[in-house]
């Protein structure tokens, strides 16, 4: 996400009429705190874009962090009995000089249900989510393993997107449409949120205006595309997608998507103007590549992969131009690193792992100063 900046005398003049700050008072405002907690044992050999690393969460199922606008929170998803939580709540969390070994990160998603997907909104003082709790404030069951061995993630139709400010009140409701809304993100402008749906009767991206109004149609193609980023200028959107290319492969997309599964060990990376024009594939690497996130300089793209797997894992993340050249492996890890999401100057990649879990199957953010 780009920053959004202010010069500080427009800032003032909403205060105090925009008297300038003399050079004395600016010299005599504290540091800002060091950042603490970076362990280098945590960084594994090869990872050169790691330059220190941190653990931000200590237990528990933490997925899906992405950055407030001015780049000092952090807002995720997390399952964690010990936090008394049975299935993904959403959090606030200070990536900097937060301690979430001795105070839980804030709960912000007060009304129950299943919630996914968070993303901060212009401002900071607002965060969207999708939740099921409209539906049924209990968490909704979780699909059984099924019989033919497939591994599929649920598309729980009761997912809405909803607005919460920092204390956990819903402000507003985005989306009121039959079956699955959820994925939500936010442009860096600030103007559009990006967004998967199944109002069409399809797992397609739409884009909506931030109240929600002026919904449009991004995808078409039969298949799922979900996980969808705005560029940091604003200009395209980036996302992973399904293509069932035969018909035998398609009639199976479909039979699943009325059970409300999908199947995501297929997957590659697209990339298409805003308005879904132009749309074209980035990788054609096999298995499942998702959760990609753009670089700030927008032409180098982040991502997980599992191609080069023979039995599913490892999950490893990569970098790849947005034009499909210079693949190569970031981390090094022989278990799960995957939803890696860059602050907006670039400096700090926040992504979960399976990395110094003492061999359970614990997911936990972790915090990386990136180096080129």
């Amino acid at each position: 996400m780009m920053r959004m900046k202010y010069p500080a005398c427009a800032v003032a003049m909403l205060l105090a009429g925009c008297q300038a700050a003399s050079p004395e008072a600016a010299t005599q405002q504290d540091p800002p705190p060091e950042i603490t907690g970076w362990d280098s044992t945590l960084i594994l050999s090869g990872e050169r874009h790691f330059a220190r690393l941190k653990q931000l969460t200590f237990g528990g199922d933490n997925a899906e962090a992405y950055w407030s606008f001015d780049g000092t929170r952090l807002v995720f998803q997390s399952t964690n009995p010990a936090w008394g939580e049975s299935c993904d709540q959403i959090h606030i969390l200070d990536p900097l000089h937060g301690d979430a070994k001795k105070q839980p990160p804030t709960l912000i998603s007060l009304k129950g249900g299943r919630t996914t997907c968070s993303y901060f909104l212009p401002g900071d003082s607002l965060v969207l989510f999708a939740s099921t709790h409209e539906h049924d404030a209990a968490c909704p069951a979780v699909p059984e393993r099924r019989a033919d061995g497939k591994y599929v993630w649920p598309i729980y139709p009761s997912f809405d997107i909803h607005v919460s400010d920092l204390h956990g009140n819903i402000v507003r409701r985005l989306t009121d449409s039959p079956g699955y809304d959820a994925e939500a993100t936010v442009s860096p402008k600030g103007d559009r949120i990006v967004f998967t749906s199944m109002r069409d009767g399809d797992l397609d991206l739409y884009t909506m205006n931030i109240d929600g109004s002026d919904v449009r149609r991004v995808t078409t193609d039969l298949g799922y595309d979900g996980g969808a980023f705005f560029s940091p200028d604003g200009s395209k959107l980036l996302w992973r997608a399904s293509r069932p290319a035969t018909p035998e492969a398609q009639e199976e997309y479909k039979a699943l998507l009325k059970e409300g599964l999908v199947k995501p060990t297929e997957m590659e990376l697209y990339v298409a103007n805003a308005d879904g024009s132009e749309a074209r594939r980035i990788t054609d690497l096999g298995q499942a590549n998702w959760a990609p996130y753009w670089h700030p300089d927008g032409h180098r793209i982040i991502f997980a992969s599992n191609h080069r797997s023979e039995r599913g894992f490892p999950f490893t993340l990569y970098l790849i131009n947005d034009d499909g050249s210079g693949l190569e492996q970031v981390s090094q890890g022989e278990t799960f690193d995957a939803f890696p999401v860059f602050s907006a100057d670039g400096r700090y990649l926040v992504f979960s792992s399976n990395r110094n879990n003492g061999g359970t199957r614990e997911t936990n953010l972790f915090m990386a100063e990136w180096a080129d």
